[in-house]
């Protein structure tokens, strides 16, 4: 009786353990919550809002200098007097040159009198020897003297184009038109031979020559578009494009020169004059980014970027155009993205995230 029960007592029980089984193998597992991650809003650069303050200064321009050693005894021009190709700008005593002129003369003089009684001899022994009145030898030392003659003749005519082209760098004359931009040198002082005297520069092509900051260098390349506007008269402005940014920053400032060419510039824009130049084209520079966004995987580079209403992270190729110690340089990610700048490595694509927190804005 006591065994029939417990029979029937257990068969009652089975369905309910076995339900009670399926029930624990059939619980999902709890979702993993959504990642933290720290990001940044790209947004345009800076460029065109700050600008840059630089001066007008020449494209070519020709530091003059006398090719031989004398004392300074005219320059009649100053700074800002305009000058042509040819005229004399400065010029050093001759006195010196004027002697080695005359010796030189004196020197080919001597040699042509050499010369010819070197060649009447040779024509003399040439008789002689034809009927035989003299030997061989004698004939070839009278040919050996006359060229012998004949080269030292050479020598005083060269030795007397060199004096006289000497003397001529006794004046100083430019190679082309322009205006004297700068002095280096007063009358009465004895300059050396390359020192500069005065510097002359072409007016008609200029360049706004500006600073830019170290950080700001992947922003700008040859070709980029700049307002250039006179500071002493905002009214008067101009246009201009990224000729040259020097190659190395100022080890002291971190600031890269710039040489920005002048298209059509107006008058106004004078060598010396001081100006403001600004970025005609920023929204759509290339951005900065931090160190930490870039995901790098067998060789190729690339952003996380998170959809502010899914937020799903999705991976973007980028290139990368230069490497700084504030981060890298590119332009394939779109103005008002959020990208990843922390973590890169631990995501994956369609990955639900958290924004945790905003880190420095570009």
């Amino acid at each position: 009786m006591i065994r029939s029960v417990f029979l029937r007592v257990l068969l009652a029980s089975t369905p309910l353990l076995v339900l009670s089984a399926c029930s624990e193998a059939e619980a999902p597992e709890p979702e993993a919550p959504p990642r933290p991650v720290i990001y940044t809003i790209v947004e345009p650069s800076p460029v065109a809002e700050t600008g840059f303050t630089g001066t007008i200064e020449p494209r070519y321009s020709t530091a003059l200098a006398f090719r031989v050693l004398g004392r300074l005894t005219s320059r009649p021009v100053n700074v800002g007097d305009l000058v042509q190709k040819g005229d004399t700008v400065a010029a050093i005593d001759p006195s010196a040159l004027d002697l080695s002129v005359q010796s030189a003369k004196a020197d080919l003089a001597s040699a042509e009198a050499q010369f010819a009684s070197a060649a009447a001899s040779e024509e003399r022994q040439s008789a002689l020897l034809a009927s035989r009145s003299v030997s061989q030898a004698v004939y070839d030392a009278a040919r050996q003297a006359r060229d012998s003659a004949a080269a030292g003749l050479e020598k005083a005519r060269a030795g007397l184009n060199k004096a006289e082209d000497q003397r001529s760098y006794a004046r100083l004359r430019p190679d082309f038109d322009g205006v004297v931009s700068e002095v280096h040198a007063e009358v009465g002082e004895t300059v050396a031979a390359g020192q500069p005297v005065l510097t002359v520069a072409r007016p008609d092509i200029r360049e706004a020559v500006v600073d830019v900051p170290d950080r700001l260098n992947g922003l700008l390349s040859p070709g980029t578009e700049f307002e250039v506007r006179l500071q002493a008269d905002p009214s008067v402005t101009g246009k201009g494009r990224v000729r040259e940014v020097a190659p190395q920053a100022d080890p002291q400032t971190r600031l890269r020169r710039v040489r920005i060419e002048l298209q059509d510039p107006e008058p106004g824009f004078r060598l010396g004059a001081t100006v403001r130049v600004a970025h005609r084209a920023a929204e759509t520079a290339p951005v900065v980014l931090p160190p930490g966004a870039l995901y790098e995987k067998d060789g190729a580079t690339s952003v996380w970027l998170v959809d502010p209403q899914s937020l799903q992270v999705t991976r973007r190729a980028v290139a990368v155009t230069q490497r700084t110690q504030a981060g890298f340089v590119t332009d394939d990610v779109p103005v008002g993205s959020h990208v990843v700048t922390a973590g890169v490595h631990e995501l994956v694509e369609g990955q639900k995230v958290r924004l945790a927190g905003e880190g420095k804005r570009n």
